[in-house]
């Protein structure tokens, strides 16, 4: 029996619009998709106690991570009718102001689809054991907390 591969879902580095524009269209053939949602995740340049970020450091436990993904997708797929969902989160430095996190879902039809992107990138959020640290202008960093 064939061992089912696990997909790797980390980029390293800031994730660039050609990346998202190869998602987009290597979908654009597949005439049984009518609606596709994209979430595109941000390095905002937050002030902190005076200091404002240039970026985050990302780390992430690889291993456990793209199987926790791989049960989410799972989920997702048994949940909502979707045709196919694909994940990019960014792993290393991304500076301020690019994009670290990508989140693309198709479906025949735009309710399911919507529904489905944003309960990945909320599971994501709260589920995927990937860290961010802070880099500030001023070179000192500290651990970014979720909200």
């Amino acid at each position: 029996m064939k061992e089912k591969k696990t997909a790797n879902i980390f980029v390293e580095g800031e994730i660039t619009p050609a990346k998202v524009a190869e998602m987009i269209l290597h979908h654009e053939p597949k005439t049984h998709i009518g609606a596709h949602d994209v979430f595109m995740g941000q390095v905002r340049a937050d002030e902190h106690h005076g200091k404002k970020v240039a970026g985050i450091n990302y780390t992430a436990y690889h291993e456990m991570a793209n199987e926790v993904y791989a049960r989410l997708k799972e989920d997702i797929f048994a949940k909502y009718p979707i045709a196919c969902m694909h994940v990019a989160h960014s792993v290393g430095y991304v500076p301020s102001g690019k994009l670290s996190l990508v989140v693309f879902v198709s479906s025949a039809h735009r309710n399911a689809c919507m529904q489905a992107c944003g309960e990945v990138v909320e599971r994501l959020k709260s589920e995927l054991p990937v860290w961010g640290k802070e880099v500030f202008e001023d070179e000192t960093a500290q651990w970014k907390e979720n909200r």
